[in-house]
């Protein structure tokens, strides 16, 4: 098998990732799948399998992620994961190289030279990615944090309550920003969501060139290809991939959100709202706050996330499901794993 080469775009979710990875999908040499978010999930699971280095807790480990591709919400076309082939071109017994294989065994399959993985969240795993010797390039890619709140407090997934949001989208993107000085400038590429959408063939073609491979002009017609539209078709979160780039899908927070919850997301993630060159136009002074609020918090949130699934397209939920009753059996399951 030849070996290919990964991607990993990092930041927070709601910031343009499916947009960024349909136009990526776009290019022959590049195979991006929608996520299935593998160390996201099972990182948290792993004291379920117990030892790993025992070949049952391995393959039953292989088995489970296979399980959790194959009921994506957007199906990974044209390939099945083949458990065997997992296991062989693993490096280590370990979630990290079962990750790097499959998505290496997805790129093969469609003749690619870069596999792609826009699970943001995967910048909480750099740590383990670096030591992996998987040694991807980064594409960081950020959007006005207020902006991305007012996504999350409308879509099925996520935290629903500023404060949660505000604490994600700034642990995150510190993350992302000192990942960025501790690796070298040629593995890292950042990318403002405000000027993709201003000049988008402008930002793909400097990121072409970090990449390494040649522009085309069909990234900018991302949204008639299958990829775009099998998404699309998959959920209310991600119907804009079928319109062409929304040019003026920024700074909608100085019109939809409240003093109150702007001002709140201001104390929380305003010195990082500055760093990455955003306005601060309310209180910049960051705060901290009393058990007692931090717990009202939690109860509203819970009781927005509830309400956001009451009202949410049953469909949409159906579609997810899968995977969240594959996630809860793996939870509740009583094998006994062997630990040497």
């Amino acid at each position: 098998m030849n070996k290919t080469k990964a991607i990993q775009i990092i930041g927070t979710q709601r910031s343009g990732s499916n947009l960024l990875r349909v136009m990526l999908n776009q290019i022959q040499d590049i195979d991006a799948p929608h996520p299935p978010h593998i160390l996201k999930r099972f990182f948290p699971l792993l004291p379920k399998y117990g030892n790993l280095n025992d070949t049952h807790n391995f393959k039953t480990l292989i088995d489970d992620v296979c399980k959790l591709i194959e009921l994506n919400p957007v199906p990974w076309e044209g390939f099945t994961p083949d458990r065997e082939k997992i296991r062989l071109l693993c490096t280590s017994n370990s979630l990290i190289a079962i990750f790097n294989a499959i998505y290496s065994l997805k790129a093969t399959a469609t003749n690619s030279t870069y596999w792609c993985c826009k699970s943001m969240f995967n910048v909480q795993y750099a740590e383990e990615i670096e030591t992996s010797g998987i040694n991807p390039l980064y594409i960081y890619l950020y959007r006005d944090g207020r902006d991305v709140a007012l996504s999350f407090k409308k879509a099925i997934v996520g935290p629903k309550h500023i404060f949660h949001i505000a604490k994600q989208w700034k642990e995150n993107q510190e993350k992302c920003i000192q990942l960025g000085k501790n690796i070298s400038s040629n593995r890292f590429f950042s990318i403002c969501y405000e000027d993709l959408l201003a000049n988008p063939e402008k930002i793909l073609r400097e990121l072409c060139v970090f990449l390494n491979i040649s522009f085309s002009s069909s990234m900018l017609d991302y949204h008639i290809s299958n990829e775009s539209l099998k998404t699309a078709s998959s959920g209310k979160m991600w119907q804009n991939l079928s319109k062409p780039v929304l040019k003026d899908n920024f700074n909608k927070f100085l019109k939809d959100m409240s003093y109150s919850d702007r001002t709140l997301f201001e104390n929380i993630a305003g010195s990082t709202l500055l760093k990455l060159n955003y306005k601060v136009d309310l209180n910049k002074q960051e705060k901290s706050f009393s058990k007692e609020e931090i717990e009202n918090f939690n109860i509203e949130n819970e009781l927005l996330k509830q309400k956001i699934t009451l009202n949410a397209c049953k469909e949409d939920l159906n579609k997810k499901q899968a995977q969240l009753n594959l996630l809860k059996e793996i939870t509740n399951r009583n094998d006994v794993y062997v630990n040497l």
